[in-house]
């Protein structure tokens, strides 16, 4: 159950409308079913929400990141930290931008990176050793950069640390899965 409401365009004050408007503007085009509960919690704090938004949006729109190796990376940090809420979120993504259903299985059980070709494995591993370890060993990020150049290291980077972060922000408020998802990762023991 949530710990904070969740924020309607009409709680608002009017002058911070316009920025429930940016923010569903530019989520709804991920699943279009309009502004998601994680924004709905987010907006009790406007100004949070939208620096929150404003790296979310860099990640999504404008990162030099290959979305497959993006998505790929959010779930490994989804699987990583059992995130119900990302995983739901995610996973069409990433199979709408060609991450193959056998990488996306492969995280879901916990497999991964294991019997996935480096290339795509690496992404899986970034996001679960981040989770585990706090940052990436000099191994992973050395065959991140090999692939990505340091730019695309960077991004990575900052794409797995803003969805760990993000799902630490929502458990604490007690994010709900919004209506129209549900829950399919497996909770590992």
């Amino acid at each position: 159950m949530a710990r904070v409401p969740y924020i309607s365009r009409d709680d608002l004050p009017a002058d911070k409308r316009p920025l429930y408007d940016h923010i569903e503007q530019t989520r709804d085009g991920i699943d279009g079913k309009g502004m998601p509960n994680s924004f709905r919690l987010l907006l009790n704090s406007p100004y949070g929400a939208e620096a929150v938004g404003a790296l979310g949006e860099h990640i999504r729109l404008r990162s030099a990141l290959h979305p497959a190796f993006r998505e790929t990376a959010i779930l490994g940090v989804a699987r990583a930290l059992d995130s119900q809420y990302v995983w739901a979120h995610h996973e069409p993504i990433a199979r709408a931008v060609g991450v193959r259903d056998e990488v996306i299985e492969s995280i879901r059980s916990g497999r991964a990176p294991m019997g996935l070709p480096p290339k795509e494995g690496v992404f899986a591993q970034a996001g679960k050793e981040f989770v585990r370890n706090g940052a990436l060993g000099e191994r992973t990020f050395q065959a991140v950069e090999h692939l990505l150049g340091p730019e695309g290291a960077v991004e990575l980077v900052v794409v797995i640390g803003y969805y760990a972060m993000l799902n630490a922000v929502l458990g604490s408020l007690g994010i709900e899965l919004d209506d129209h998802l549900e829950a399919t990762l497996p909770v590992q023991p």
